[in-house]
């Protein structure tokens, strides 16, 4: 049986969900490019496809989903952002250099906050990533 968050929020898993016209360059780009293992896929659900990409554990993922008459999902900001806490510097420059032999250059980050220990790509759609040399909540 898998943990609960908390009695307040009994969720045993998180998942982020977004539509994509581009399903195979995107899983590309995270399986890949960000080295996120793939944890489950379907075809053919409702006139669906999708993905689903996660941390080892499973308990956080991204799904990406493709319908058959297309999934329009223009990028809603350049501040719209997944990031990635990578504790180890040259572990995140070596996934950020694997990502620009792909074709996806760092780019300027809108809020320069990410500038400083981080490095902002992105992905096919156009939402972007940022691969944060720290370990996490606020740290730096």
């Amino acid at each position: 049986m898998k943990k609960i968050w908390s009695d307040k929020m009994p969720a045993v898993q998180f998942r982020i969900a977004r539509p994509t016209d581009q399903l195979e360059k995107v899983v590309e780009f995270y399986r890949d490019g960000l080295g996120l293992e793939v944890v489950g896929s379907f075809e053919k659900h409702d006139g669906y496809d999708g993905v689903m990409l996660g941390l080892p554990d499973f308990s956080y993922h991204l799904e990406f989903t493709q319908h058959v008459e297309g999934s329009p999902c223009p990028a809603p900001t350049e501040d719209n952002l997944l990031v990635f806490y990578i504790p180890d510097h040259e572990v995140r420059d070596t996934i950020a250099l694997r990502l620009h032999n792909m074709g996806y250059p760092e780019v300027e980050p809108e809020n320069p906050y990410w500038k400083n220990a981080g490095v902002t790509i992105a992905d096919p759609d156009g939402w972007r990533i940022v691969l944060q040399n720290s370990s996490g909540l606020g740290n730096n």
